[in-house]
C-alpha cells in the first residue's frame, strides 16, 4: 500500500519532511515508525488523515500518516 508519511519537528533531522512510501498490506503505524528508525518512546501523536490514531491501527491505501514527537518544556 502506498502512503504519504509526514514527519514533524526533529523527526525530520536526517530523514524527510514528507514522502510517498510503499508498505505491505496490513502494516501497522507502529511498524512504519520502527521502519523509519524513530524511537517509539519519543512519539507523542500519530494521525491518519488528520485524525488521531493508535499505534496498532493499519492505514489504508493513499492515507496520510503524520508522526509528531513528544513536546516538552515548561
Amino acid at each position: 500500500m502506498q502512503l504519504t508519511v509526514k514527519l514533524f519537528a526533529y523527526f525530520r533531522d536526517n530523514r524527510f519532511k514528507q514522502q510517498q512510501m510503499d508498505f505491505p498490506e496490513g502494516t501497522t503505524v507502529e511498524a512504519i515508525i520502527r521502519s523509519l528508525g524513530v524511537p517509539l518512546d519519543e512519539v507523542g501523536v500519530t494521525m491518519i488523515n488528520s485524525r488521531h490514531c493508535e499505534l496498532q491501527q493499519v492505514p489504508a491505501e493513499n492515507d496520510q500518516l503524520a508522526i509528531f514527537p513528544n513536546i516538552g518544556g515548561g
